[in-house]
């Protein structure tokens, strides 16, 4: 009963095809019929318009009244190369998806088809074999016939009937073993000619990628699993010839890249399945083969493409990584020769522009890969990590080749290598962990460190240097790209400094990493302009910067004093960790007043509280350094301190801060002042009264009391200045009236 069902419904689907296709047909000749009268009455118009009109001269006065034409200066065109390339891949997509879904659900139905025909016996191996190669030389005809009113679909018809015949064939050798693995792969390689030579035919760039596809596929279709690598690169060596060649013939730039990318996962593969010396000659010549692909628009035109500039950066860095990667495995030495070499090979175009005078966007691009590959060489040469380094440097050439063409593809390679640039030299950060014996400063882990740090301050040079319109428009990501900048070179010195220091105390290691921190972030501030640090983040590292300086008072300075006493380190590191004063000191006085930083009033606030903890702090530890003998007497000398020297610590710059605050009128330090006095007063009265023996109590009350009563005098006196100029200036005016 099914089958009659079958038959019934593919005699309907022919009838109804039929059907449509007459009404296809008397639609396409009523267009055309149109389009002829169209056309004649174009004609007709075009001849009425060369009629010559009678010529008419203006007066005078009509002249004048005629307006200037107005001279407009030449915009700046703007960058829509990106969009513009892709617009006709997805208009591809969009006009042909119903034509690519069918076909692949004709081969899968075909599939499913055979399937069902050998479940129940009803076909041999050979004849399956040979119905597969049938159907897909009959979808290829169909395609042949299709192709003079319908290329776009023909061809997407054509690489259908070729993917059957490539899969038919795999079948037979992987499934039935109807034939060898030399006569298998002489299959494949005669198909792939075929469906080459076809495409050149058609003239059809989409069938030669299908081709390709199935050419770079066919080795994995035949594959038995056994390694004769040697053979397969050459076969994607001559696969690239032939490549090169229709690239040359028909410039179809798209067919390069499928075989680069392709040739990029096979050599790779290989080279890290089994790293031999022989692929070091499959490499170069495959560097060769795609350099040449990349400048066939220069020797002809004489001009670099935004697609050609990537692949020349692609080819030469991924060339790199492979044949340095072989050299660091075999053990070989001299893997400086690779980058050189390249350098060389790129010389000899840079002298080519140079000798024309020409210093536009070739120079420019091949001054900037040269560079990269010297950087690279001389990292290398100094045993750096090889990914690291690489990604690096080719992230500082994007970089540079965008801010050069200003051509938003080299402006996203960027966003896209720089995250794998820190993630690349995180995991090279990680192998301090586990390391030994490590020199300082020149060792794999910090030279590599180092190479990014150099290209990461590059790169911010290079941002500061973009146009306006760039930067209006890259303002988010300047700020995020500076922070993760800013954090890569202070982490890779960090650790670098740990690591040598590792077996000191913690308080040590502790207090030198706040110390290196703090002018750290002192050395950002104060080349903040040249640096062109904006508001926001100025605003961010001081904020940073007093947070770590209360943190350096309280915990460090605390902790060095109390290891001294312990025997455990020396009193210069407590003179080290003073050194924090020559920034805080530098950042109060010159950088605060001329920052955005004071805009805020609880700023006011945070700097009163750093300096107080600070003062604070470090008359404590003076007081401990000088009467305690041992830790033993820290208890006692701390809550003598606390009860007795504290308060005046407190009442003086309560008195300070009152003073600016009057003096340069300024609200906020005033009130930070009356409330220190007020923890203070509170502070003695609630606690510290009930802790003393009666003659501190009476020394304390005493010098509280002269210090409050000069407060209040100073207070006072300057009250009365500032009325006096007020008045002053009111009288002013006056007399000057009277003089007048």
């Amino acid at each position: 009963m099914i089958y009659p069902l079958i038959i019934i419904l593919i005699l309907l689907v022919i009838i109804f095809f039929n059907h449509l296709n007459r009404k296809i047909q008397k639609l396409e000749k009523e267009i055309s019929e149109l389009n002829r009268k169209l056309e004649n009455e174009q004609h007709i118009e075009i001849r009425e318009e060369n009629i010559v009109p009678p010529v008419t001269f203006a007066t005078e006065k009509e002249q004048s009244v005629l307006p200037p034409e107005e001279s407009k200066a030449p915009e700046r065109i703007p960058d829509t190369a990106g969009n513009d390339r892709l617009s006709p891949v997805f208009d591809f997509l969009k006009q042909n998806a119903l034509t690519i879904i069918g076909i692949f659900t004709l081969v899968l139905g075909i599939g499913y088809f055979v399937k069902y025909a050998i479940d129940r016996d009803w076909i041999g191996e050979t004849s399956r074999v040979g119905i597969g190669l049938l159907i897909g030389a009959g979808i290829m005809v169909t395609g042949h016939f299709l192709r003079k009113n319908y290329t776009v679909f023909s061809s997407i018809i054509t690489g259908g009937g070729i993917a059957v015949l490539y899969f038919t064939t795999t079948i037979a050798f992987r499934e039935y073993h109807l034939f060898s693995q030399t006569v298998a792969f002489s299959v494949t390689c005669l198909i792939t000619l075929i469906s080459i030579a076809l495409a050149y035919y058609y003239k059809s760039e989409t069938l030669i990628i299908f081709s390709l596809f199935g050419g770079f596929l066919a080795p994995l279709m035949i594959s038995t699993g056994q390694s004769n690598y040697p053979f397969l690169l050459t076969y994607l060596t001559v696969l690239n010839i032939g490549m090169l060649a229709i690239v040359f013939l028909k410039n179809w730039k798209s067919v390069g890249w499928v075989a680069f990318i392709f040739t990029n996962i096979y050599l790779f593969y290989w080279t890290v399945e089994k790293t031999e010396i022989l692929t070091v000659y499959f490499f170069i010549v495959t560097y060769i083969i795609f350099y040449a692909f990349a400048l066939q628009n220069y020797f002809k035109k004489g001009i670099l493409a935004s697609f050609d500039i990537l692949m020349l950066i692609l080819i030469n860095f991924t060339s790199i990584i492979g044949l340095v990667y072989i050299f660091n495995e075999l053990k070989y030495e001299a893997v400086i020769i690779f980058p050189v070499g390249f350098a060389i090979v790129n010389s000899f175009l840079l002298y080519r522009e140079y000798s024309r005078k020409n210093f536009e966007v070739n120079y420019s691009v091949f001054a900037g890969i040269i560079m990269s590959l010297i950087t690279i060489a001389f990292a290398l040469q100094l045993k750096t990590h090889l990914i690291t380094s690489v990604w690096a440097v080719e992230a500082t050439l994007l970089l540079f080749i965008w801010k050069k063409t200003n051509l938003n593809i080299f402006k996203i390679g960027f966003y896209i290598l720089f995250p794998l640039v820190i993630i690349a030299q995180i995991i090279t950060w990680s192998e301090y962990i586990d390391a030994v014996n490590l020199g300082v400063v020149f060792n794999p882990v910090f030279l590599t460190s180092s190479v990014t740090v150099v290209t990461t301050f590059v790169n911010l040079i290079l941002l500061k240097k973009l146009p306006d319109t760039d930067k209006e428009n890259t303002s988010f990501f300047e700020n995020v790209f500076a922070i993760a900048s800013y954090g890569v070179i202070y982490v890779a010195l960090l650790l670098e400094i740990i690591y040598h220091i590792s077996a000191k105390p913690w308080v040590i290691i502790f207090s030198i990493s706040l110390i290196y921190s703090l002018f750290y972030i002192f050395i950002i501030l104060l080349f903040r302009k040249k640096l062109e640090i904006n508001k926001i983040l100025e605003t961010g590292l001081i904020y940073l910067f007093l947070f770590l300086i209360i943190i350096n008072a309280v915990v460090s300075g605390s902790g060095i004093v109390t290891n001294f006493l312990l025997k455990k380190v020396q009193l210069t590191f407590y003179f080290m960790h003073l050194s924090y004063w020559i920034p805080f000191v530098y950042i109060l006085f010159k950088i605060l007043p001329k920052s955005h930083f004071l805009t805020l009033k609880f700023s006011y606030w945070l700097v009163s509280l750093a300096v107080i903890t600070a003062v604070s702090s470090e008359f404590y530890h003076l007081y401990l350094l000088i009467n305690a003998e041992g830790v033993w007497e820290v208890p006692q000398l701390e809550k003598h301190f606390r009860i007795l020297y504290l308060p005046i610590i407190w009442a003086v710059l309560a008195s300070i801060l009152i003073y600016k605050g009057m003096k340069s009128g300024n609200t906020e330090y005033p009130k930070i002042g009356f409330v220190l006095i007020g923890i203070m007063i509170l502070k003695l009265y609630t606690y510290d009264v009930w802790e003393m023996d009666n003659v501190s109590r009476i020394i304390a009350f005493i010098i509280l009391g002269i210090i409050l009563l000069l407060s209040s005098f100073l207070f006072q006196r300057l009250k009365n200045i500032i009325k006096n100029m007020v008045e002053n200036k009111d009288e002013n005016p006056e007399s000057e009236k009277i003089k007048s």
